[in-house]
């Protein structure tokens, strides 16, 4: 197996990482109920999706 030459220092090594982080999720509104709920999924208060009627959600959830 290969092995470094030299040691990298901890500059260039964090500078080589300062892509790798964490983005927020993008959050929208859900046209039903008026919720938080993430793009591309049912709404968990409503089960609405698009507009139209997904999940069927109980009364006593």
């Amino acid at each position: 197996m290969a092995h470094p030459k030299h040691r990298i220092s901890k500059q260039r090594r964090d500078k080589r990482r300062t892509h790798y982080k964490a983005i927020p999720r993008t959050l929208a509104n859900c046209s039903n109920c008026g919720g938080t709920v993430l793009y591309h999924r049912v709404c968990p208060e409503c089960g609405y999706y698009r507009g139209k009627l997904a999940v069927e959600k109980s009364e006593n959830q």
